[in-house]
């Protein structure tokens, strides 16, 4: 018999653990620039060696600067110093010493000038004018606190003057409401758990059932639809019948099965259609005007556009602040009066300053190198439109921009890049496809287009199905599965062909 009991053994483990300064670049690189803007302002926050260049000052200092910005005229706009180059996937944390401080201190003076001239340069126009500051604050300014669904109907429920045990149910049932607006629990639960009488309880649900927005409180979609159409008044029309007697049948719009279970001589199954149009206009989600949005808004990082029959690749840099060192350091070096403490601080804050600045210019630098490689390999896309998109790999564009693949795909990674067409993620431009029987590349994308469309002209009352689009498709060239088109029309949130039968 094996013998039992507690035992210590050890073992090595290998893991590999990035170091902070990686960390710090990978997340640079990966986020989109509103999130790099905050980023950078807790960096400056935590680095008092840097200080963020106010708009009207840096706009200023480009003007005083015209003399020296000629020598920097001539630099790509997105090249960085040439100690800023690398790839933030294969790179090693430096661990040599820094020996000379005031060395190190001169170099990130130059780092800091080559950055703001870097965006002195651009040919990108800042876009931020007083006028558009005004705006944008008055717009913060506007904002009120949304009331939730539960705060507006706490409010109906003191409005009703209930009294205290009565109101203390109301109050608990509100609780128990979600999001959409739906009981999330059931009245013998709510009775069990408050030793309340179920009938008591279901007389404060219908109370709140009452309340504005029509359906809440229900406790399943049959029963939401069934009680807007009694708020409605319309208890009497064909709608009210099918939704509580042929809800199942409803739900898979096998219209013929619900004119053979009404048994009225009066409704035919075009009848029946028009029914299930009428209740498709009800609320499903009673809750739904009392969601938070939480809108996103797409700042490009990229624009493209075409000058001189030339595509012109350009960075936003309107939302990456310009950096410099801060004049208080700079004094306080210039007068020697500095304690050993104090040069150790500055000398830390010297590293991680430096490193940002390398950060934020590689990071511009990457981006604009990847856009730059993705309008040329997509370039019948930029002239035509979206159905002449080409499959790519971001391995293929790693290989001609010199990094790791998961360098490409941090880099575009939340990017949104502004074309002719339209804005779209930098990631859209990667992507599989077909080959056509001439040997044509086609992508996926431009696949789902032909679906689509093919959908859009068929005829509503014999649909296509998916092995009629596969005929359609390989008479185009495209080889292509059923399984495939199943895949891609589903994407496109599109019904099969007998659910989008119209009689």
């Amino acid at each position: 018999m094996a013998q039992q009991g507690l035992f210590l053994s050890q073992k090595q483990v290998q893991t590999m653990v990035l170091a902070p300064q990686l960390q710090q670049s990978l997340a640079m690189l990966q986020a989109p620039n509103l999130e790099l803007k905050a980023l950078v302002e807790q960096e400056l926050e935590q680095n008092p060696i840097l200080e963020e260049i106010p708009v009207e000052e840096a706009r200023q200092e480009d003007k005083d600067t015209g003399a020296d910005r000629e020598a920097v005229d001539s630099l790509d706009p997105a090249e960085p110093p040439a100690d800023l180059n690398f790839d933030p996937a294969t790179e090693k944390e430096s661990s040599e010493p820094v020996d000379d401080f005031q060395a190190e201190f001169d170099k990130l003076v130059q780092l800091d000038q080559e950055w703001r001239d870097h965006f002195a340069q651009s040919n990108v126009p800042t876009r931020q004018s007083a006028e558009d500051e005004e705006k944008r604050q008055f717009m913060f300014d506007s904002l009120v606190a949304e009331t939730s669904l539960q705060e507006f109907l706490l409010e109906q429920v003191r409005e009703a003057e209930l009294p205290d045990q009565k109101r203390s149910i109301a109050e608990m049932i509100v609780g128990n409401i979600d999001e959409r607006g739906y009981l999330a629990t059931t009245v013998k639960e709510l009775a069990y758990s408050t030793a309340v009488e179920p009938d008591r309880i279901q007389s404060v649900v219908e109370l709140i059932q009452s309340f504005q927005p029509p359906g809440v409180a229900c406790a399943d979609l049959q029963e939401c639809l069934k009680l807007q159409l009694e708020r409605a008044d319309r208890t009497d029309e064909l709608e009210y019948a099918i939704v509580c007697d042929h809800f199942d049948a409803l739900a898979r719009r096998k219209f013929p099965e619900i004119v053979s279970g009404l048994g009225r001589d009066d409704v035919d199954v075009i009848d029946v259609q028009k029914a299930a149009e009428r209740i498709s206009h009800l609320e499903p989600h009673p809750g739904r005007a009392f969601l938070s949005e939480n809108q996103q808004y797409i700042v490009p990082e990229v624009f493209v556009q075409k000058v001189s029959d030339e595509w012109l690749v350009t960075m936003n840099n309107d939302q990456i602040p310009h950096l410099r060192i801060s004049n208080t350091y700079k004094d306080i070096m210039s007068s020697g009066n500095s304690t050993s403490d104090d040069r150790e601080y500055i000398r830390d804050k010297i590293r991680a300053g430096k490193f940002l600045i390398k950060c934020l210019h590689q990071r511009q630098q990457t981006i604009f190198t990847i856009a730059t490689e993705i309008v040329k390999r997509q370039n019948d896309f930029f002239v035509e439109g979206t159905s002449k998109l080409k499959p790519l790999t971001m391995v293929q564009v790693a290989e001609v921009v010199g990094v790791h693949e998961t360098t490409v795909s941090r880099a575009v990674s939340g990017k949104y890049m502004e074309t002719p067409h339209g804005v779209f993620e930098m990631k859209y431009f990667f992507t599989s496809g077909f080959k056509t029987a001439e040997g044509a590349d086609v992508a996926n994308t431009s696949i789902k287009d032909m679906i689509a469309e093919l959908i859009k002209k068929e005829n509503s009352h014999s649909p296509l199905s998916d092995d009629a689009i596969v005929k359609l498709l390989v008479a185009k060239g495209i080889k292509i599965a059923r399984r495939t088109v199943a895949k891609y029309r589903g994407e496109l949130n599109i019904l099969p062909s007998n659910l989008r039968r119209v009689y």
